[in-house]
């Protein structure tokens, strides 16, 4: 049988540990939290209901697009952390869930206010999209990674940002909306979603692939050939969304979300969703 390499802890035993941890970290949030923001989480106002979810059901946007945060389950309905806090939320403010579900956030953040439009999203918090759309605290943090052919010649984060390097991406994605803030000389290659930017990257030939690391390290271990650089070149804040217009949803959304990572339901749902690398985030200083 293969051995544990000297000095490590069975897979289980460090399991085991990492649950132990995240159990601390979240009584020592909910510690933190204030009294007056979980009372506003636990008990919505009619007003507030209302201002949240006015058609009388919770329409929640679910981005398929991105794995770590939502999956199909075998039922095929919505599953992952974002579905379960939406569930979540729906039975706080008493109200059925309408789940509207897209392929990539571009079209998440492109539907507010459409014939699909709804009331709370799960995206990366990013300037551009906070034009229209009010951010909770995250709740939890995505990397940001490059994945390369293993003969490439780059083998750092600050290598990538070249004249004549060209980096696959998912157009609208929150990865893309840092590149295109932050190269100076490397050329952005479109494909509509992260899937299809992986697809460009192995056919097309770009010299990097941009995307979630979760996924690419998932990619790159059952396929020779490729390796992710080491780090990270970003950290994407994922949050609960809502119309900018709409401030008390916002303003609950805050209190909700504080509660759910501080409870331990926001690590729990990545457990049971197999996303156990993902972080949640720690809690938000008060407002």
């Amino acid at each position: 049988m293969p051995r544990e390499p000297a000095g490590r802890a069975p897979s289980a035993t460090r399991g085991r540990r990492r649950a132990v941890i995240r159990s601390i970290l979240a009584l020592g949030a909910l510690a933190a939290l204030s009294a007056s923001e979980i009372a506003v989480a636990q008990d919505p106002s009619p007003e507030t209901v209302r201002a949240i979810a006015p058609t009388g059901a919770l329409r929640a946007a679910i981005n398929y697009g991105n794995p770590v945060l939502a999956q199909k389950g075998p039922d095929g309905e919505p599953a992952g952390v974002s579905a379960d806090l939406a569930r979540a939320l729906g039975r706080r403010l008493g109200l059925p869930v309408s789940f509207v579900t897209f392929e990539t956030a571009g079209a998440v953040v492109a539907a507010l206010g459409g014939a699909r439009g709804w009331d709370v999203a799960f995206l990366a918090i990013d300037p551009h999209r906070g034009e229209t759309i009010a951010f909770s605290p995250p709740y939890v943090l995505i990397e940001g990674a490059y994945m390369v052919r293993a003969d490439s010649p780059i083998t750092r984060n600050d290598e990538v940002d070249r004249a004549g390097v060209r980096i696959a991406v998912g157009r609208n994605t929150a990865y893309d909306l840092y590149l295109g803030r932050h190269l100076q000389a490397a050329e952005r290659v479109f494909a509509p979603t992260s899937a299809d930017a992986l697809a460009l990257f192995l056919t097309d030939r770009p010299e990097v692939l941009a995307s979630v690391r979760q996924p690419l390290e998932a990619y790159a271990r059952d396929h020779a050939g490729l390796r992710l650089l080491p780090g990270r070149f970003m950290v994407i804040e994922q949050a609960v969304a809502t119309p900018k217009a709409n401030g008390p949803a916002a303003a609950y959304m805050r209190a909700f979300i504080e509660e759910m990572k501080a409870s331990g339901f926001v690590a729990q749902a990545l457990s049971r969703s197999g996303q156990d690398d993902a972080v949640v985030a720690p809690a938000a200083p008060a407002p």
